[in-house]
C-alpha cells in the first residue's frame, strides 16, 4: 500500500507546473509587454502632436512614409504578444500561451521569408528602396518626422538623395526649374552637407544653389553619393553584426516558444491528474 502511494506522489510531482519556466516567460513578457505600451504611447503622443488623433482622415494624406507607423506597428505587436505571454502565463491560460506561440512563430516564419525573398529577389529590393526614398524626398517638407528620418539617414550614411544629389530635383522646393520661387531651388537639405569640423553652429543653408556648381566643385560642400549605395556598403562591411542581431533575435523568439509550449504541456498534464 505505501509502495502505491509513493508511486503516486512521485507521479503527481513529475506533473508539476515548473516555476522556473512559468516565472521566467512571466519576468520576459512584463519587460516586452511595457516596452509595447511605451512604443504605443510615443507613437500616440507624435500623432497627437500632429494633429492626426483629432483628424485621422490626415493618416493617408502624406505622400511619404510617416515615421509614428514604425512605434504604432511594432509596440502594438510588442504590447498583445507581451499580453498574451505575461497573463498567460501569470494565471496558466493555454489559450493565451498557445496564441502567444502561434503568433511569434507567424513573426519568425514572415521574418524568414522576407529573409529568403530579399535574398533571392536583391535587384527588385534595390529598386523598391530607390522608390522608396525616392518618394519621400518629395515629401521631404510635407512631415517633421519624415524630414527628420532622412536627415538623419543622409548624415550618418554621408549621402545625397537615393542616387545623388539631382535627386533633389523631385522636391518642389528643390527642384532646378526655371518657375521655382523657392529660395533652396537648385539646393539640398543641410544634411547633405560635408561637415566642418572648426563650425560650432550648425549651418542649415549650407546647401543652397550648391547644385548650380559643377559635379567636382559640388564635392567640396556636399556628399555625392547616393544613400542605397551607401547602404549596400554599410551592409557589407557590418553583415556579420547584421547576420548576428537576426539570429539572436530568432533564437530568442524559437526560446519564447520553447518555453511556452513546455509551460502549456505542464498545465495540460497537470490538468489530467485532477
Amino acid at each position: 500500500m505505501s509502495n502505491v502511494s509513493s508511486q503516486k506522489r512521485q507521479h503527481f510531482k513529475g506533473a508539476e507546473v515548473s516555476c522556473g519556466v512559468k516565472y521566467f516567460l512571466f519576468g520576459f513578457n512584463i519587460i516586452f509587454w511595457l516596452l509595447g505600451a511605451a512604443f504605443l504611447g510615443i507613437g500616440l503622443w507624435a500623432w497627437a502632436e500632429k494633429g492626426v488623433l483629432s483628424n485621422m482622415a490626415s493618416i493617408t494624406d502624406l505622400g511619404g512614409f510617416d515615421p509614428v507607423w514604425l512605434f504604432i506597428v511594432v509596440g502594438g505587436v510588442m504590447f498583445i504578444l507581451g499580453f498574451a505571454g505575461c497573463i498567460g502565463a501569470l494565471r496558466e491560460n493555454t489559450l493565451l500561451l498557445k496564441f502567444f506561440s502561434v503568433f511569434l512563430g507567424l513573426i519568425f516564419f514572415l521574418e524568414l521569408t522576407a529573409g529568403i525573398l530579399a535574398f533571392v529577389f536583391k535587384d527588385w529590393i534595390k529598386d523598391q528602396l530607390n522608390f522608396f526614398i525616392n518618394n519621400n524626398v518629395k515629401a521631404y517638407r510635407d512631415d517633421i518626422d519624415l524630414q527628420n528620418l532622412i536627415d538623419f539617414t543622409q548624415e550618418y550614411w554621408s549621402c545625397c538623395g537615393a542616387h545623388g544629389p539631382n535627386d533633389w530635383n523631385l522636391n518642389i522646393y528643390f527642384n532646378c526649374t526655371e518657375f521655382n520661387p523657392s529660395r533652396e531651388r537648385c539646393g539640398v537639405p543641410f544634411s547633405c552637407c560635408v561637415k566642418d569640423p572648426a563650425e560650432d553652429v550648425l549651418n542649415t543653408q549650407c546647401g543652397y544653389d550648391v547644385r548650380l556648381q559643377g559635379e567636382l566643385d559640388q564635392q567640396k560642400y556636399i556628399h555625392t553619393k547616393g544613400c542605397v549605395g551607401q547602404f549596400e556598403r554599410w551592409l557589407q562591411d557590418n553583415l556579420i553584426i547584421v547576420a548576428g542581431i537576426f539570429v539572436g533575435i530568432a533564437l530568442l523568439q524559437i526560446f519564447g516558444i520553447c518555453l511556452a509550449q513546455n509551460l502549456v504541456s505542464d498545465v495540460k498534464a497537470v490538468k489530467a491528474n485532477w
